[in-house]
């Protein structure tokens, strides 16, 4: 029975995808649940499993085509098994070598595109470096090596260079410096075009203005230093960091200024009676923005094991578009990275996004006198077509005192 193989549905916020990648090949045997394909989006990159045991038959879509929401990609002979056909075999050692060499060759695994551009191009896949998850070969990885390795001219029949010539020349061309300077130009990836768009936009759409502040860390640093090994003891391992009791002040803040979680629809303003928290998780590919649903109703301990669960997906590119879909505030650390102040970009239609940043010791007054203590500056970014300069000021330091004093995060006050 031939079964087809469909990309998933696409949620509406989802136009098309890219097949960015093909695991299996036409007669190639694959088990239930085995990885087909990846499809990359402007979110997520997707993974298409074969939903029964069988043969790959057809490939419908190459690598590089854009699909829209369940398209067809392959057919599946479901239930039948892939026979290897014995090459021939004739007398003498030389029909031997290729055998082997193909053996190896097919160890590598690689997508029927980059099969097609191998054999174009009389290449073998065992001198190019494979980037690709589990060692696969990519179309990128060909490409780049043809533009390293230039095609070497076909010898001539004219008479040879003089012996005393071609050392010298060989001398030149391993020792001598070289004057070439190297330009790769690449395509963006869907997710990196995505983003760029997105920020474009969100600075073109919205008034953004960003407002300023600075938190002293000392108490919080106590109480995470008091209690946090007895936490990750209780809490099954779950380490306690700083972003739970950040997410937690933004929701306490969030309740009392709603214009900061509210959202502009065309000449309306929806105000969401819940707070939903896209923590920003960095990745090679970009920057992705899982969500927190009812993070208000979430504990300390809860925050803090959902954004380790979503970072570790995120790195395994296992992110859902339903965990990355909606949100009405934004939390983003550059902190993590040394950022010592920045002015994060709104993720519309969101009119509120907080910035942390690195922790760094300065001198400060307190009680009249100069102390050295651990402060961090936050950074509240705002849509001012919403939210009024005092509106946002008022936030920040809302959520300055709650972290100041993290029992104002427990007692609500």
């Amino acid at each position: 029975m031939t079964v087809e193989i469909k990309a998933p549905a696409f949620p509406e916020s989802v136009a098309d995808g890219v097949v960015s990648a093909w695991h299996k090949g036409p007669g190639d045997s694959v088990a239930r649940d085995e990885l087909l394909v990846e499809i990359e989006t402007d979110k997520v990159v997707m993974e298409v499993v074969a939903p029964e045991p069988g043969v790959i038959e057809t490939i419908m879509v190459a690598e590089g085509e854009t699909i829209t929401s369940e398209a067809v990609l392959a057919t599946l002979a479901a239930g039948a098994v892939s026979v290897p056909t014995p090459s021939a075999k004739t007398s003498g050692s030389t029909e031997d070598a290729p055998d082997a060499a193909s053996g190896t060759a097919e160890s590598i695994p690689m997508g029927p595109a980059v099969r097609a551009l191998l054999d174009e191009h009389g290449l073998s896949p065992e001198g190019i470096a494979a980037t690709g998850k589990g060692g696969r070969l990519l179309k990128e990885d060909v490409l780049s090596h043809l533009k390293q390795t230039p095609e070497q001219p076909a010898p001539q029949p004219s008479a040879p260079s003089s012996p005393a010539a071609s050392p010298a020349a060989v001398e030149l061309n391993v020792d001598g410096p070289t004057s070439e300077r190297i330009e790769k130009r690449v395509p963006m990836t869907r997710m990196r075009a995505r983003i760029a768009e997105r920020l474009l936009g969100a600075t073109q759409q919205t008034a953004m203005l960003t407002t300023f502040n600075e938190v002293n860390m000392a108490p919080l640093m106590k109480l995470r230093r008091q209690y946090r090994d007895e936490f990750e003891s209780v809490h099954n391992g779950t380490r306690l960091g700083f972003m739970g009791f950040f997410v937690k002040a933004a929701c306490e803040a969030l309740k009392r200024f709603p214009e900061v979680n509210a959202s502009i629809d065309g000449n309306d303003v929806v105000y969401h009676g819940y707070q939903d928290i896209g923590v920003a998780v960095s990745v090679d590919e970009g920057l992705v923005v899982p969500v927190l649903r009812d993070a208000d109703f979430m504990s300390i301990a809860d925050v803090e094991a959902a954004i380790a669960s979503f970072g570790s997906k995120a790195r395994d590119k296992k992110l859902t578009i339903e965990e990355m879909t909606g949100g009405t505030f934004t939390v983003s650390n550059g902190g993590v990275f040394g950022s010592l102040l920045s002015t994060p970009i709104l993720n519309p239609p969101q009119t509120g996004i907080l910035g942390m940043h690195t922790i760094q010791e300065r001198p400060i007054a307190m009680d009249g006198e100069v102390v050295i203590q651990p402060m961090m500056y936050l950074a509240l970014s705002y849509d001012h077509r919403l939210v009024d300069g005092k509106t946002a000021v008022q936030f920040l330091v809302t959520i300055k005192g709650l972290i100041e004093d993290p029992a104002r995060i427990l007692l609500q006050i």
